[in-house]
């Protein structure tokens, strides 16, 4: 089982020394082996210790906590669902909408709820979120998904004019945008090492440098390691893109990619054009959303854009040069005078893409394995609280969070190769082909 060495992303060339912990080395004995450290593997050994102290929980991470999503995002915690509120409304009806988005708040403020009562350091702020059109057809699309949602019973999601938002954040290019108040900004890396550091006080084994090789199921299930066997009551698959390596998951999701870069950090007279004194983070409203926000040391980050799609689900794709050029030529189009500002980070990695575009959640097999993914790249602050509904299947307990539309839910697979590659690239194209006509005349 090979994984790449990415371009390290700005969270993990910034983050400072670490010492990951030693890989395991031995066969050990566990109640709960949680594959994946990254948000949900840790917060669900959390949630697991919490609940039951006298648990053993074991955590093992093939490379290092935060290697995938987690240590590479946008650092958005929002409560967008799957491609938006219309969209979602098309695929899944708007009782979906209105039971997700409900989910998508509490998920928000139950992150950060616990980075407030565990103190974690992860460069928090709540700064709200703008959803800016930047065409006529972006225009009327998000005031379409402010009434939705109005309609649904949300209040606090409205729609701001072009003069609103300019005085947020100055782009001529903008028209308008939706403003909803809940988003989270934080520094990932920072925060699944926090609750890293919280969980390994609290008693959890964590390995790192420990690729599951080969999964038995029996009374008790084997977990293979190179140099270590895991033998488990219960497990979780906490592995998000990279579930396609286990067999048991192997088409119920794909990894999908999605690209980054940041700035040097921008200077008072550079950021004067544009304002951004709240630092609200940022998304348009194209089906292959662009996604941005200031840092602590005024640095812009912009991702998203063009997606990468690979044969068989080939996970050596997180570099791609043509992305990256898109990201900064779109942040000139954003802020010209932002015009010949330094890159100094690119970086890429894979998200979950569920074939209908919805997370998912709940039991593998039997009652003894849970798994979560497909959050489309929205996953923070889902995480956390999914989380919370992996801790309530495996411990089989009663929660209102179980009624989540995610739970237990019919997954479609995806087709076998070729077919798979044609079926996502179709997506793809079908999303590429409304963006351009949309943008056509902007360029």
């Amino acid at each position: 089982m090979e994984f790449p060495e990415p371009s390290p992303s700005l969270w993990l060339d910034t983050y400072g020394p670490y010492q990951p912990n030693p890989p395991l080395a031995d066969d050990v004995t566990t109640d709960v082996a949680i594959i994946g450290g990254g948000f949900t593997g840790i917060a669900t050994a959390y949630e697991l210790i919490r609940a039951e102290p006298s648990l053993k929980v074991t955590v093992v991470e093939a490379k290092h906590i935060g290697y995938g999503a987690s240590g590479r995002n946008g650092s958005f915690a929002m409560t967008v669902v799957g491609l938006g509120f219309g969209a979602m409304a098309l695929i899944r009806g708007k009782k979906f909408v209105q039971q997700a988005h409900r989910y998508m708040m509490q998920a928000v403020d139950y992150m950060d709820h616990l980075i407030q009562t565990e103190k974690l350091d992860c460069d928090y702020i709540r700064p709200g979120f703008l959803r800016v059109a930047t065409t006529k057809g972006y225009q009327k699309r998000i005031r379409h998904e402010v009434e939705l949602m109005n309609s649904l019973g949300f209040d606090d999601i409205f729609w701001l004019s072009a003069a609103e938002t300019t005085a947020r954040v100055n782009s001529e290019r903008y028209l308008g945008a939706m403003w909803e108040p809940r988003l989270v900004l934080i520094n990932p890396l920072k925060l699944v090492r926090a609750n890293k550091s919280i969980v390994a006080k609290l008693g959890v084994k964590l390995y790192e440098g420990t690729p599951i090789i080969e999964i038995k199921s029996g009374p008790e299930f084997q977990l293979k390691s190179p140099q270590g066997t895991i033998r488990a009551a219960k497990i979780v698959f906490a592995t998000n893109a990279y579930s396609n390596l286990f067999k048991q998951l192997r088409r119920r999701q794909i990894p999908a990619f999605t690209y980054m870069i940041a700035t040097e950090p921008l200077t008072n007279d550079q950021l004067a054009p544009i304002g951004w004194h709240k630092r609200e983070g940022v998304e348009d409203a194209r089906n292959l959303i662009h996604y941005y926000r200031l840092t602590p040391d005024n640095r812009l980050i912009i991702g998203g854009g063009p997606v990468g799609l690979t044969y068989a689900n080939n996970l050596f794709a997180d570099d791609d040069q043509a992305a990256w050029r898109h990201l900064e030529e779109h942040i000139h189009f954003l802020f010209p005078s932002l015009k010949g500002v330094k890159i100094t980070h690119r970086w890429g990695g894979p998200f979950s893409v569920t074939l209908n575009l919805t997370p998912a959640l709940g039991y593998v097999g039997d009652e003894r394995a849970v798994y979560s993914f497909g959050c489309i790249g929205h996953g923070v602050s889902m995480s956390h609280l999914n989380a919370r509904i992996l801790k309530d299947l495996l411990l089989e307990k009663q929660s209102d969070e179980l009624d989540c539309p995610f739970v237990n839910r019919r997954i479609i697979p995806w087709p076998p190769e070729p077919f798979r590659l044609f079926a996502a690239r179709a997506i793809r194209s079908y999303l590429q082909v409304e963006d351009w006509y949309h943008e056509r005349q902007l360029r």
